[in-house]
């Protein structure tokens, strides 16, 4: 253990977070599982207290700022937050597992046995639902973490690690399994500077949040990109299901990073453009359209939200009621401009034919690759693995929704009768 007198205030948070992850090991999974449902429980218990603080930050950000609904908590969200919770705690652990085990001709026996990372520390925005979510996340898979929310969430978030410190108390565990630091810059820097104290630190929130953890963190960052969305529309597709995959996929909650970006169409579907995107504009989505797209919209999509689209309209993550519109000649021009573009979040093909498929598939470099679906499923509880941490887009150690699984490491236990090295 360090010093204590030699600590900065921040580094003191941390080696107060380092040694719970040591007290956590000793924690049985059905006091963990049950911790989780008794959270779950007081969520649901606090919804008007949390509401409260909620509207305090809703207050101070302006309704039409995208955020906003990231921001919000209703009665309904909060709802399904306890539901994710209750998930994570029906879940099997992920510790303890044997990922491989063997005898070498000496008689050592090995063993590749899943551990915690030890201590994450998550760096958001303006989603409370996060610091439920990680804490749930983190617990489960034996790790301590330490939660820096955005400024926008202060109130909703102050409120939230109240309610789980009180649960861990009822519970006789260190309340330091969890901690979140102040809402000031300062706490960032010191977090992205904690060697020796923090393990990884995983950033989620918008790209220039991203980029700014990973050229500035002296510790390993996971990163969960940005969600720069693309959907193509084959040249032989079942159009009534594209109207209702682009329709989900871009409106559904725009300001989540698996929302529609950009909408690619064959040249030979253009005919059928206006049926497909007429349900984006009783939303007011905006479309930013290139010129062969262009002239078979005016007249069929409102003037008022039809723009011509710029080198600037792709590769665009925009979080709101806006889109762009490429027009290609054939999948190849339409793999490129995903490959250009692409932030290898999610991507989509709705298409008809068995070989283009196959191709997208095999040619597209993302966490998530759809066929004839909406891209609004990557999410780590519609994949069935309870709440998310995060959607990495990177491809060391995890990729897509990140999970129990992900939260874990391993080690070599090696098991012997004397036996010593020539």
């Amino acid at each position: 253990m360090s010093n204590i007198n030699t600590l900065t205030p921040y580094q003191s948070i941390f080696q107060r977070v380092k040694d719970a992850s040591r007290d956590l090991i000793s924690v049985k999974q059905d006091t963990i599982n049950a911790l989780l449902l008794a959270l779950a429980d007081e969520a649901e218990n606090s919804t008007s207290t949390i509401i409260a603080e909620n509207k305090k930050d809703l207050d101070a950000l302006d309704a039409q700022n995208p955020k906003y609904d990231r921001l919000k908590l209703t009665a309904e969200r909060i709802k399904a937050i306890a539901a994710d919770i209750r998930n994570v705690a029906s879940l099997p652990s992920p510790l303890s597992k044997i990922l491989e085990q063997r005898e070498l001709s000496n008689e050592l026996k090995l063993s590749k046995v899943s551990v915690p990372l030890g201590v994450i520390g998550i760096i958001y925005e303006a989603r409370p639902n996060v610091t439920f979510d990680c804490f749930a996340l983190c617990i489960k898979s034996g790790n301590a973490c330490i939660l820096k929310g955005g400024s926008d969430a202060k109130y909703s978030n102050d409120a939230i690690i109240s309610i789980i410190k009180k649960v861990l108390s009822k519970f006789a565990l260190n309340t330091s399994i969890a901690e979140l630091l102040p809402i000031e810059r300062e706490a960032t820097t010191a977090l992205l500077r904690a060697r020796g104290f923090v393990d990884v630190i995983i950033p989620r929130g918008s790209q220039n949040l991203i980029n700014f953890v990973a050229d500035n963190a002296k510790v390993p960052v996971i990163e969960t990109g940005a969600g720069i969305v693309h959907t193509y529309i084959d040249e032989i597709a079942d159009i009534a299901k594209a109207r209702e995959i682009v329709y989900n996929a871009k409106t559904r909650r725009v300001s989540v990073c698996n929302s529609l970006d950009c909408l690619i169409v064959h040249k030979k579907q253009l005919a059928n453009l206006p049926s497909v995107l007429e349900p984006l504009a009783k939303r007011n989505v905006i479309l930013f359209a290139d010129e062969p797209s262009m002239m078979i919209l005016i007249g069929r999509y409102p003037k008022e939200l039809l723009r011509p689209a710029t080198a600037e309209s792709y590769g665009i993550e925009f979080l709101d009621y806006k889109m762009s519109v490429k027009t290609v000649s054939d999948i190849n021009e339409a793999l490129t401009h995903i490959y250009t573009y692409s932030s290898k979040h999610s991507e989509a093909i709705i298409s008809d034919i068995v070989e283009n498929i196959e191709l997208f598939i095999n040619e597209v470099d993302a966490a998530a690759i759809y066929t004839n679906a909406s891209t609004a499923f990557t999410d780590g509880s519609q994949f069935g693995l309870g709440a998310e941490i995060g959607i990495s887009t990177q491809k060391l150690h995890a990729r897509g929704p990140m999970a129990l699984a992900e939260m874990t490491s391993y080690k070599w236990v090696v098991r012997g009768n004397g036996q010593v090295r020539k």
